[in-house]
């Protein structure tokens, strides 16, 4: 009855507040019972309320229902947590909307030893497939240049890029996985890369979504279908992806079920995440035309951009870093979570504590970066005009949960980005989100 509901939901409070009487824990809003923070904060725009509540400083407490989550704002925060503390900050926490999905399978959202040994499977895993090698790159330019010849196929009309990009990142990926690439007219295709977007569309839920029905929960249906695609190209691969045999062990962390959701993660990951940033980099190359026009002259026309033409181009190299840092595509890391409990700039923050490392207010930072919400690739330069890394740069987050794929975005990212064609604007213009938009392409001249 109505009664014991809410002697249940003030006791719940009650237990909150007195299990943090007596702890040095971050401040932050009171939370209600059950619910936590949850009615104080816009789940559309999470990220935009977290910095809202940044007035209690770079370290606050915010509850999502029952679960305690710090979160972290500003580069000298992040960064002494996931880079100097990596250790204790070395777990992660938990989506409920991805915990059917995963079903305690793949890299991502893995703890412990298995995350131990899937991290270096991965990483031998991609080695052998190339990672930083040359074979990787020809898998890149060959599908750069299939996407250049799809570019031409507009003739001088404009035209919205955005599902043409994403095509040309999900086909790299089944290059490097499945050692094919798709015609862009394939079906079964066409319904994964519409499956993926689909899926990434409702990837944010809180725990207390997840007990509520709703179109929220379309995600997981969209998954299965994702994983069914994967399953075949594999099973029809069983052989070539079969490093010693190990994933008919049941007793192995390196399982078909992880092979699968490993292959999973890249999809999802990568897909959507590099072509975003290939949007947001046609549109502020559009909007800086001067910037484009450096690489084409140090390339030159008819030619195929390769690594070695980025590694000679510091200026370029500082553009793409700019572009990472300004789009900002991924505002808040994936959730981390304390191995033990920890004390963290005078606070006791106790083991299982989820962390949110808030991205966006270490790229925006203006302690580290001057004039932050302008594009200026120069501050990734010194003053001999030679690439220099910036401090403040996590776009793929930072310490012991660095992306695996952070060498594959930069290298696709370049490669199609100083390709042979120049983006003319058919309007011009950058928003904070990349809107749906249309270009023009015309030949590289020499």
């Amino acid at each position: 009855n109505k009664t014991s509901i809410f002697i249940l939901m003030n006791l719940s409070n009650l237990l909150l507040l007195w299990e943090e009487e007596g702890h040095e824990r971050p401040p932050g809003p009171t939370p209600l019972p059950i619910l936590g923070n949850f009615l104080q904060l816009d789940r559309k725009n999470l990220v935009q309320s977290l910095m809202e509540v940044s007035w209690y400083g770079p370290v606050f407490t915010v509850f999502l229902g029952l679960q305690r989550v710090v979160v972290l704002c500003g580069y000298q925060a992040v960064k002494e947590a996931l880079v100097d503390q990596a250790e204790e900050f070395s777990g992660r926490g938990q989506l409920p909307a991805f915990s059917k999905d995963f079903n305690h399978h793949g890299i991502v959202f893995a703890n412990g030893q298995r995350w131990q040994q899937l991290r270096r499977f991965s990483l031998t895993t991609l080695r052998n497939f190339g990672m930083g090698k040359r074979s990787i790159e020809e898998r890149i330019q060959e599908e750069a240049q299939c996407l250049v010849e799809e570019l031409r196929k507009a003739e001088g009309t404009p035209f919205d890029p955005t599902f043409l990009l994403n095509h040309t990142v999900s086909n790299v990926i089944c290059s490097i996985v499945f050692g094919k690439r798709f015609e862009y007219s394939d079906e079964k295709f066409l319904r994964l890369n519409k499956l993926i977007t689909e899926r990434f569309c409702v990837a944010s839920s809180t725990e207390i979504m997840e007990k509520i029905p709703g179109v929220h929960h379309a995600g997981h249906r969209c998954s299965q279908q994702i994983i069914g695609f994967i399953k075949e190209r594999i099973q029809m691969q069983q052989a070539s992806l079969d490093p010693h045999l190990e994933k008919h062990n049941p007793d192995s962390e390196f399982c078909m079920e992880n092979l699968v959701m490993a292959t999973f993660n890249l999809f999802f990951a990568g897909t959507e995440t590099i072509s975003t940033t290939l949007r947001f980099g046609f549109l502020i190359l559009m909007k800086h035309p001067q910037v484009q026009g450096q690489g084409g002259r140090m390339i030159g026309a008819g030619r195929c951009p390769s690594a070695d033409d980025r590694r000679q181009m510091p200026y370029m190299e500082a553009v793409l870093h700019e572009i990472q840092r300004f789009s900002d595509i991924l505002p808040m890391s994936l959730p981390h979570a304390l191995t033990q409990d920890t004390h963290f700039r005078g606070y006791a923050i106790p083991k299982g504590t989820y962390i949110y490392p808030l991205l966006s207010t270490v790229h925006y930072d203006a302690e580290h970066h001057a004039s932050p919400e302008q594009f200026e690739p120069r501050r990734f330069l010194d003053s001999h005009s030679r690439f220099k890394m910036a401090d403040a740069f996590m776009p793929f987050s930072a310490g012991k949960r660095l992306c695996l794929g952070e060498g594959l975005a930069f290298t696709l990212t370049s490669l199609v980005l100083l390709g042979e064609v120049s983006i003319v604007p058919n309007a011009s213009g950058v928003s904070r989100v990349p809107m749906r938009y249309q270009l023009l392409v015309v030949p590289r001249q020499a």
